[in-house]
């Protein structure tokens, strides 16, 4: 949201208030601080440990009386986070339009990724603008009876805040060697937990020790449920470093400086075919095909076989791996701010 945040506060029609609920606290602050954002309103909403049905009740709630204050003629969310869901809800029932950024990406099964499809879909029924990155997300709105008015492509503004940052001279902040390959792993979700990300662990080992001359580095998410079994399986390896999660800069700059990347992250599946670099998605279903289909990220599950055969692949096989690092990207040409920009210009002014 950062370029659309930036954009609209240089428009003199919008009075423009940010809102954080700070459901991912950690990761918030050092990305407002990063592109020099200091939201108005912080809720501070979470707790260890805090189950999705408390963390909903808590933002309903909150979310009440910050509307009623504010009284905002419109507002924006992005993306498919349970925060995502509940603003939609809670402005739908103090008749707010709600614009949803990152609009139509549907995997059509509720429970993959889990909760994430059925937030975004629930907001996408809200929505008064929907603002979708590709055409295939077009389509997806319309198939679900959106009108055609109400949706405009506009490219995904996480495109715009990678140019922007990818373009400055960044520090990875984590000792590694620059004559050796990097792979760069993230995975998190919550639908891998358990014996699936057991076997991505297992696959993680196994490349390490059969490429002794190529680093691997994963900053591991903190929920016990990824960090225990990374520590189990993954520490110990003298050429894989396991870290702390890295801010958004250094993660930019460790993607730049990665040669595959393994990851269940969505926005990663858009961001990193954009720097050139192949993707290997650790899900069986995607939201995101349009990369799929341009070849340049694959789906190999949570599968052990298939996580260390195609990963193998791109290390051995040069040509392999130029076909995938082809620097293509179908979300965006950096400029999706200022379409949803324009959009709400001509729809104030």
């Amino acid at each position: 949201m950062a370029p659309v945040i930036l954009a609209l506060k240089k428009e003199p029609w919008a009075n423009v208030r940010v809102l954080a609920t700070a459901q991912h606290r950690h990761m918030l602050d050092q990305v407002n601080e990063f592109f020099g954002i200091d939201p108005d309103i912080d809720l501070n909403i979470m707790r260890p440990n805090q189950a999705l049905t408390t963390l909903t009740a808590r933002l309903l709630l909150e979310l009440d009386d910050v509307l009623l204050a504010e009284k905002p003629d419109a507002v924006l969310v992005q993306g498919d986070t349970t925060t995502v869901m509940t603003v939609a809800l809670a402005c739908f029932y103090h008749r707010i339009p709600i614009g949803h950024v990152e609009a139509g990406l549907r995997t059509w099964d509720m429970q993959n990724p889990f909760p994430e499809e059925a937030n975004r879909v629930i907001a996408g029924k809200l929505a008064c603008w929907h603002f979708a990155p590709t055409e295939g997300s077009r389509q997806n709105l319309l198939k679900e009876g959106v009108p055609d008015s109400e949706i405009i492509v506009t490219g995904n503004t996480v495109i715009d805040a990678l140019l922007m940052t990818a373009a400055k001279d960044l520090e990875l902040a984590v000792p590694l060697d620059p004559a050796k390959r990097l792979v760069l792993v993230t995975s998190h979700r919550r639908e891998n937990f358990g014996e699936p990300f057991r076997n991505i662990c297992r696959a993680l080992r196994t490349l390490a020790e059969s490429n002794p001359a190529v680093q691997f580095l994963y900053p591991v998410h903190p929920n016990p449920n990824v960090k225990d079994v990374a520590q189990e399986f993954l520490s110990g390896l003298q050429n894989f470093t396991l870290c702390e999660p890295l801010d958004y800069a250094p993660f930019i700059a460790a993607m730049k400086r990665a040669y595959i990347i393994l990851t269940d992250s969505g926005g990663v599946q858009e961001e990193a075919p954009a720097l050139g670099k192949p993707v290997l998605v650790l899900r069986d279903e995607t939201e995101r095909p349009e990369a799929v289909e341009q070849g340049v990220v694959k789906l190999v599950g949570p599968n052990y076989e298939r996580i260390v055969e195609e990963a193998q692949r791109l290390l051995d096989d040069e040509t392999v791996y130029k076909a995938m690092a082809r620097g293509v990207s179908p979300y965006g040409d950096g400029h999706a701010a200022e379409r949803i920009v324009k959009t709400l210009r001509e729809h104030f002014t």
